[in-house]
């Protein structure tokens, strides 16, 4: 006798109760000569692939310059991740998926832009001096080769920076202290995340 299975696809690709499949197999799947309808469990829901966000700060006070937050209680180690949004003028510090630091920052100026990217930092120094405009950088964080970086700054309404993201200088320690080289910076111009939704780039 030829052995034969049958899916109903519809039922396999979208079908709540999963597939049914009519097979004539030997035993112990056979009774007889009769084919034995085997119930396939229903497919599971996809997981995000990639640095997944677990959690965000919870803020209760209006986001103003100078504000910012650190709470790493209970969060275990993982890859740091630092999103920060240009047009939301906040940056989000991620540990394993579970946002431990947020900041109100400065960006550049729009002769002078922040740019979008991501980028790993390559140079950390705790008191740095510019080189172009010899100003003071406390705990750099370099992004790019022509200067942009991550450093303190005093974040007010109104001021800007020359292409840097600068926040405030309790968080920059902070910062410094919990990033190595290496760890990616995702800059992004009104781009927003949601708990459960992977960041692929950081991957």
């Amino acid at each position: 006798m030829k052995m034969t299975a049958i899916i109903p696809l519809g039922m396999l690709v979208g079908g709540a109760l999963g597939a049914i499949v009519l097979a004539a197999v030997p035993s112990p799947w056979r009774q007889g000569d009769k084919p034995v309808r085997v119930a396939l469990a229903p497919p599971k829901p996809a997981e995000p692939v990639g640095y997944v966000v677990k959690r965000a700060l919870k803020i209760d006070e209006p986001i103003v310059h100078g504000l910012w937050k650190w709470d790493e209680a209970g969060v275990p180690a993982g890859q740091i991740v630092i999103t920060v949004d240009t047009k939301a003028q906040t940056m989000s510090v991620f540990r394993g998926g579970y946002e431990i630091g947020m900041a109100v920052v400065l960006y550049g100026a729009d002769w002078k832009p922040t740019p979008t990217g991501h980028y790993p930092i390559t140079q950390k120094k705790v008191h740095h001096i510019s080189n172009l405009y010899n100003a003071p950088m406390p705990y750099m964080q370099r992004l790019t080769s022509d200067g942009v970086a991550i450093h303190a700054s005093d974040v007010r309404e109104g001021f800007a920076t020359h292409g840097c993201i600068g926040v405030p200088k309790a968080f920059a320690k902070k910062l410094f202290e919990a990033t190595k080289l290496g760890d990616v910076v995702i800059v992004t111009n009104g781009e927003t995340l949601k708990v459960g939704q992977a960041i692929k780039v950081a991957s």
